[in-house]
């Protein structure tokens, strides 16, 4: 036998055992609570035509997507994200539909990174979308409910950082900046590189007072307090009016009764260029990368022939996984519930049919039970 055939390609796992179980039972938790919300679910294709995910549509980069052809010759890809196939159904099913769509899912996402660093290729995200609703009642709505649907599935400490993309390209747009260079100072500003960054804007010689405006939006993070300081650097209505939006978002959450899980950072600037407007993402210790992330994407529908604005998250269940395993062990949490252990039966050829019937019996009462031959040797306990 071939040994290779028992380990799987690089980033890509097994999950089973209780593992799995505990993975199945945070899923159903969280599931709960969007339903708790309205939300319906729905089911999109593992791959998609390439269209979906083009660089128009503003998602994952061409390179990193799993690319291969059907015998008609069309590029299909494996999802790497949810929010477009989500968008082109809502476009497709919902076209004349005016009232707010909450729709949610559940599935596996494929990224094919080059540099893995730890990161799997094919994770499992669940999210939520609202569509048709650009109010900003409904960014609280998505955000407390993702603050809701983390403390049913058993995280403790975590935090919610909320950025605004509408801040930052209200400033790129005051100094002039190409959109080219705007996507290239997006990333650097992103990354923390606040040494390219500078170095950019002196090669683009965007001028020194615009230059100073835009290195410190990197610097405006923490509590809402730090809203205000960026209200008086804002010299654009764009910037502005985005600012004054974060305030009465704020003001929604503390009627959810969640802002001890908010802060705000407007130097977070996602690499989806769909988003529009507020963009958030939810962080915990013991796991390098966000569970959450999400955002308003006003625009993206229009690529499939609707115009509709909508906001959606999506939760990355294996990090989720992690960061729970993680704060069990720094704090001597209990397990998420998966059920209780089923009732072991053991049989010989003698009393079969009773073993049989016993666990028949059980299982009509929904209580799970296996039947176990005694083997040769063997005593039943």
């Amino acid at each position: 036998m071939n040994r290779q055939l028992l380990h799987t390609p690089e980033g890509v796992r097994d999950i089973y055992g209780k593992e799995y179980a505990e993975k199945l039972a945070v899923e159903q938790l969280i599931h709960n609570r969007l339903n708790l919300y309205g939300y319906q679910d729905i089911q999109t294709p593992t791959f998609e035509f390439f269209d979906v995910f083009s660089k128009e549509i503003g998602t994952t980069p061409s390179r990193e997507l799993y690319k291969f052809f059907d015998k008609d010759g069309n590029t299909l890809v494996l999802r790497p994200d949810f929010t477009p196939s989500i968008a082109r159904c809502a476009a497709k099913y919902y076209v004349d539909e005016k009232v707010p769509i909450r729709l949610c899912y559940m599935g596996n996402t494929f990224t094919n990174t080059t540099s893995l660093q730890g990161k799997l290729k094919e994770v499992t995200q669940m999210g939520a979308e609202l569509v048709n609703d650009g109010s900003v009642e409904a960014d609280g709505e998505i955000i407390a409910m993702v603050v809701q649907a983390l403390i049913d599935a058993g995280l403790t400490r975590f935090q919610v950082s909320i950025g605004q993309m509408e801040y930052f390209k209200g400033i790129c747009a005051q100094a002039g900046l190409e959109e080219e260079t705007e996507s290239e100072l997006r990333d650097l500003i992103s990354g923390k590189n606040i040494f390219g960054a500078q170095a950019l804007l002196a090669d683009k010689k965007v001028n020194e007072s615009f230059r100073n405006i835009l290195l410190k939006v990197s610097e405006h993070f923490g509590s809402v307090k730090v809203l205000e300081e960026a209200k008086t650097l804002a010299g654009n209505s764009r910037s502005l009016a985005s600012i004054e939006r974060l305030e009465k978002l704020y003001q929604v959450l503390c009627h959810y009764g969640v802002q001890k899980y908010i802060s705000f950072d407007l130097g977070m600037l996602s690499k989806y260029n769909y988003y529009t407007g507020v963009i958030f993402k939810v962080y915990t210790y013991g796991v390098g990368e966000p569970v959450v992330k999400g955002g308003r994407y006003d625009h993206l529908l229009s690529h499939f022939g609707k115009q509709a604005p909508a906001i959606g998250f999506a939760v990355v269940i294996d990090d989720l996984l992690a960061a729970l395993e993680r704060q069990r062990d720094a704090e001597g949490l209990e397990r998420v519930k998966t059920g209780e252990e089923p009732v072991t039966l053991m049989y010989d050829a003698s009393d079969y049919e009773m073993k049989l019937s016993e666990a028949m019996a059980l299982r009509r009462e929904g209580k799970s039970a296996v039947l176990y031959p005694v083997q040769k040797g063997e005593s039943e306990e």
